[in-house]
């Protein structure tokens, strides 16, 4: 069956295919295990197409944007894993509005709204990953969220159909949306407005000044690994607790922000994941504060994840 994929992969796209790719390759952590068959599609024409073929294989079908927000079991992922990391990059701004495609890195989308003196997107700047992973999460900072300027945006769904969902079909709450997990988001639409250059740049600056000072941003990591509970800060519990400098193998909780957790140098999968357990659990038993992951698990099995 492996093999009829990839010649049908082959034949009917120009889509770059690799058995066994080390996802490790394609993470910002640096972890993860190999890809049954990794497939790199040109255009967004080549994705749809890459989709129906894997559907009509009933193989399973994973997305990867710039492989931040993720941590990849060292496993590896069965079935088709389609990396959006040379494709779904078009980003168009016409007055106010603005289309961009979700493999688009978000620092390149906000500096885009910038450029074009459009206010509503500046606040995440810095702010990792491609469009896709942003609005599947709802990402935000600083008082701002993606999709507080959203119109609609277009996927693929769970049956491999093409599909528009405005804004007021999805529900978004924080670091959250209803987008099922299935769907492959390959373009959004939003409507931002027309502000002041400086008060836009002011914004900019500020939102990445924050980060610098802040997070550690020359460390391998995922981005800020748990959710904030309710009135609180996920990395204030998790420095209360005492976990800052915390390490299990090479996979270590930063000095800088207790809610970083980081590749020192060869961490597996194991090794992070036994990290976020004791962390989670001591925050738990210090505070009876459930955190909830804001980082992705891909490849686990329920076993492996049990109590997160």
């Amino acid at each position: 069956m492996i093999d009829l994929l990839l010649e049908s992969i082959e034949k009917n796209t120009s889509a770059k295919v690799a058995v066994n790719e080390p996802l490790r390759k394609h993470t910002t952590y640096g972890i993860g295990g190999p890809a049954e068959i990794m497939v790199f599609p040109t255009c967004k024409d080549e994705l749809i197409e890459i989709v129906r073929i894997a559907k009509k294989m009933n193989q399973s079908v994973s997305t990867l944007g710039s492989g931040s927000n993720v941590l990849i079991s060292d496993s590896g992922i069965r079935g088709v894993v389609i990396s959006l990391k040379n494709t779904l990059k078009i980003i168009k701004v016409r007055e106010k509005k603005m289309y961009a495609e979700c493999g688009a890195m978000l620092g390149k989308i906000v500096k885009q709204a910038v450029k074009h003196d459009l206010i509503g997107l500046e606040n995440l700047n810095g702010v990792p990953g491609t469009l896709g992973g942003a609005l599947v999460m709802n990402a935000g900072a600083w008082g701002g969220e993606i999709s507080e300027n959203l119109v609609k945006v277009e996927l693929i769904d769970s049956n491999g159909d093409l599909k528009y969902l405005k804004k007021n079909e999805i529900d978004f709450s924080y670091r959250r949306s209803s987008f099922n997990k299935k769907d492959i988001l390959l373009s959004a639409e939003f409507l931002l407005k027309k502000a002041d250059k400086d008060i836009i740049n002011k914004n900019f600056v500020e939102a990445q000044s924050g980060r610098k000072s802040t997070q550690p941003l020359n460390k391998r990591s995922a981005g800020s690994l748990f959710k904030n509970p309710n009135g609180n800060s996920a990395g204030k519990l998790l420095d209360e607790a005492g976990l800052k400098g915390f390490s299990i193998g090479d996979a270590k909780i930063s000095d800088k922000h207790a809610n970083f957790f980081i590749n020192e140098g060869s961490a597996s999968s194991k090794d992070m994941l036994l990290l976020i357990k004791k962390a989670h659990q001591s925050v738990k038993d210090k505070f009876q504060i459930n955190l909830e992951l804001e980082v992705k698990l891909m490849g686990f099995n329920k076993r492996e994840t049990e109590g997160l």
